[in-house]
């Protein structure tokens, strides 16, 4: 499971006309950028910890996170 390792706003894409940086189903690797979270005007990507296949993405665009909300699945 990937995490919010802090509360903020997650965007899933790099800019709004931009496609998703992962979708259910894509493989990744090991430090790849899976999302971003904005906090305090500061943009933190979050990035892969192992290699794998997104399961699941279940953060929303531009919605609110809490530190700890499940973000999405790698199997």
């Amino acid at each position: 499971a990937i995490r919010a390792p802090l509360s903020g706003t997650v965007y899933l894409n790099p800019s709004p006309d931009a496609a998703p940086f992962v979708v259910a189903g894509q493989a990744v690797k090991a430090g790849e950028t899976l999302c971003v979270i904005e906090a305090m005007k500061v943009f933190n990507n979050i990035c892969a910890e192992r290699d794998g296949v997104v399961e699941d993405v279940g953060a929303i665009s531009g919605r609110e996170v809490d530190a700890g909300q499940l973000l999405m699945r790698i199997a």
